[in-house]
């Protein structure tokens, strides 16, 4: 049986209960479970800090976790990066007081800078040649500079308020960050058999994300053209109509896409655009 550990409250646990029921696996998402197990997939939910799971997943006490990248590389765990979720996204971002004048990262020589992540920052200033005193500390990180605990912060952004009610203005963008799916190296063969299932369903979940699917009726002689303007994942799906010279097309194509997709399939007769939400795609 898999463990997979996640997040105890917050956003990520949100949306990683949300992708387990997404890909057909019921947990249990009680806030007060420690540890909980699904019904229609051998897989149990170990709930923990979000620093804590990097280092359970690499001895062993899980099989695999779900986290923020930043959370991987600041623990330098090691562990295999098995899959991006496209979820949980932020980064993690040198900030100042916004009455600072910022012309580079030099600003930060001899300043105390308060962070969370002080590998990850360390790192970043050793490459940049900087010298800075940091002042790791856990929570309300954005309140260092006015509380006088240093004179700028490392910490993570996602919309970038929280910095401007206290006062701050983002100045460098260090790391970019989302969730991943993390396994301990040295999986047995029966686990492995189930993360690849887990990956399958995974990726038929992820490819289904900003896709719609198209159905129309198009005219027979514009049916050639209309192919070209959706070159769908094979080809699209193509049914005659009762009504002489017409057809019926089916297609997939990306959302950021439909908008242009059906200004040019009206343009050669398209009529009768039915656009659906997708649930799953299964290559």
């Amino acid at each position: 049986m898999l463990r997979i550990a996640i997040q105890t409250k917050g956003r990520l646990n949100e949306q990683s209960i949300a992708l387990l029921r997404e890909i057909g696996i019921d947990v249990d998402g009680a806030k007060r479970k420690f540890l909980s197990k699904a019904t229609n997939f051998p897989i149990e939910v170990l709930y923990l800090r979000d620093d804590d799971i990097p280092q359970v997943v690499a001895n062993g006490t899980a099989t695999l976790g779900i986290v923020g990248m930043n959370e991987v590389a600041e623990r330098g765990c090691d562990v295999d990066i098995v899959s991006k979720l496209g979820f949980g996204g932020c980064r993690i971002s040198l900030a100042i007081p916004k009455s600072e004048e910022y012309e580079g990262v030099e600003y930060f020589n001899g300043k105390r800078i308060a962070t969370s992540y002080p590998n990850i920052l360390e790192q970043f200033l050793s490459e940049c040649g900087v010298k800075a005193q940091l002042e790791v500390i856990s929570g309300s990180v954005e309140i260092a500079p006015a509380a006088g605990i240093a004179d700028a912060i490392f910490d993570i952004v996602s919309s970038g308020g929280t910095l401007v009610s206290n006062g701050l203005k983002e100045v460098e963008r260090v790391f970019e960050s989302e969730a991943v799916l993390i396994a301990n190296k040295n999986l047995s063969a029966e686990d492995r058999e189930l993360l690849e299932e887990l990956l399958f369903r995974i990726e038929s979940e992820r490819d289904s994300r900003d896709k719609k699917y198209l159905l129309m009726n198009i005219p027979t002689a514009s049916l050639e053209e209309a192919v070209k303007i959706l070159p769908a994942m094979r080809s699209p799906t193509v049914m005659p109509l009762a009504a002489e010279g017409w057809c019926s097309l089916h297609s997939v194509v990306d959302a950021a896409e439909l908008w242009d997709k059906v200004r040019q399939l009206k343009a050669i007769g398209a009529e009768g655009i039915l656009v659906l939400t997708l649930d799953k795609i299964i290559a």
